[in-house]
C-alpha cells in the first residue's frame, strides 16, 4: 500500500496512535471504536530544530499501519488520532506535516493531533468535565469544563513535576544523604536502600549528575520510598507531600462549578496505598465538590476514543492550538 490508499471491498475504520519516549503504540479499530489489531515499535521518534520530526514519525508509523490494515481488512480509514508526548512545545513539524502525510499514504480525511496529557485525560474520563492527574517519571494535571483546557505543572524535573516519580525519588535520595551526613530529616532506611541500589552514598552525586536520563534514574528510587513508607515516617512524609502537590495541581485545573470528576492515571500510582491513601485525603480536602472516578483506560484508549468520535462527528472535546487540533482534508 505504499504511496496509496487502502484497497476497496473492506470495511471502514479508524486509527489511533500513542507516541512517547518508549516508542509507538498503534491501534486499528472499527469506525465504532472496537479494536481490530494493535502493533508497537520500540524507541522514540526523533526531534530536531522544529521539534518532533514528522518525516521520521511517518517512517516509524506507516509500516505498522500497513500491516494492521491488511490483517484487519479495513480499507477506509475515516479518522486518525495521534497522541504525542511533547506535542504542546515540540509539535510544529508534526502539525505541519503529519495530517497531509496520513492523507497521502492512507487516505485519512480527518486527523486529530493531541498532547499525551489530552489522550490520558480522554482515556481516563472520556468527554466529561473534570481533572486528571497523569503521573509517571513526570507529572501533569489537565482539566476541562468542555469549553477549554487548563493544565498545571508538567514543567520537568528541574522546574516542577511536583509529586512525580522523579520528585519522590529525589526527595528520598535527599533524605538518604541527610542520614549519611547526620543532618535532621534523614532516613536510615532510605540510606540503606540507596546504597544497595547506587553504591556508597558519597559517590551517588557523581553517578547521578552526568546521566542524561536523570529523571528516570531519580524515579527509579520512588518504589523504594513507597516500600519504606509503612515503617519509616520520613518516607511516609515524602509521599504525603507528593500527594499534596498532586492535589494542588488538580485543584488548579478542575472546574469549580458542577460535579466534575477527578481521576489518576499512569505508572506512578502502582506505588499503591502508601501514595493513594494520602492522595485521596488531599483530594477530598482540595476538591470537596469533585467526585473521584477510576480511570477507564490509558492514553492509547483515549486516542481511540478521539478517533472514533472524530469519525462519527461527535467530538466534543475543546480544541486548543497546543493541546488538541483537528485537520480535515478532502480525499484525493
Amino acid at each position: 500500500m505504499t504511496g496509496g490508499h487502502a484497497g476497496e471491498g473492506g470495511s471502514a475504520g479508524v486509527l489511533a496512535v500513542d507516541s512517547g519516549g518508549s516508542g509507538l503504540r498503534v491501534v486499528v479499530a472499527s469506525a465504532q471504536g472496537d479494536v481490530l489489531g494493535q502493533r508497537e515499535a520500540a524507541g522514540p521518534v526523533r526531534t530536531g530544530a522544529r521539534g518532533i520530526d514528522a518525516g521520521h514519525f511517518m517512517e516509524r508509523l506507516a509500516p505498522l499501519v500497513r500491516v494492521l490494515l491488511a490483517e484487519s481488512g479495513v480499507s477506509e480509514v475515516r479518522a486518525a488520532a495521534v497522541g504525542a508526548a511533547g506535542l504542546a512545545t515540540l509539535g510544529d513539524d508534526l502539525r505541519a506535516g503529519l495530517p497531509a502525510a496520513l492523507r497521502a499514504e492512507f487516505g485519512v480525511p480527518a486527523v486529530a493531533l493531541a498532547a499525551d496529557a489530552v489522550t490520558a485525560y480522554t482515556g481516563a474520563l472520556g468527554a466529561r468535565p473534570g481533572a486528571v492527574i497523569a503521573g509517571g517519571t513526570g507529572l501533569i494535571a489537565l482539566g476541562t469544563d468542555l469549553r477549554r483546557w487548563r493544565r498545571a505543572d508538567g514543567w520537568g524535573h528541574l522546574l516542577g513535576d511536583c509529586g512525580s516519580g522523579a520528585w519522590i525519588g529525589r526527595a528520598g535520595l535527599e533524605a538518604a544523604l541527610r542520614a549519611h551526613d547526620g543532618r535532621p530529616g534523614g532516613s536510615a532506611e532510605l540510606l540503606a536502600r540507596a546504597e544497595e541500589l547506587f553504591g556508597p552514598a558519597s559517590g551517588i552525586p557523581g553517578r547521578l549528575y552526568p546521566r542524561t536520563d536523570r529523571p528516570a534514574v531519580l524515579a527509579s528510587f520512588a518504589p523504594e520510598v513507597g516500600a519504606c513508607a509503612g515503617s519509616d515516617p520520613v518516607a511516609a512524609g515524602i509521599l504525603r507531600a507528593a500527594a499534596r502537590h498532586m492535589a494542588e495541581s488538580a485543584a488548579a485545573v478542575c472546574p469549580a462549578e458542577g460535579e466534575p470528576q477527578v481521576a489518576v492515571t499512569g505508572g506512578l500510582f502502582n506505588l499503591g496505598a502508601p501514595l493513594l491513601v494520602p492522595l485521596e485525603q488531599e483530594l477530598t480536602r482540595a476538591l470537596p465538590h469533585a467526585r473521584r472516578a477510576a480511570a477507564a483506560g490509558d492514553p492509547l484508549s483515549g486516542a481511540l476514543r478521539i478517533a472514533a468520535d472524530l469519525a462519527a462527528g461527535t467530538l466534543t472535546l475543546p480544541g486548543d492550538a497546543a493541546l488538541l487540533s483537528v485537520v480535515t482534508t478532502k480525499r484525493d
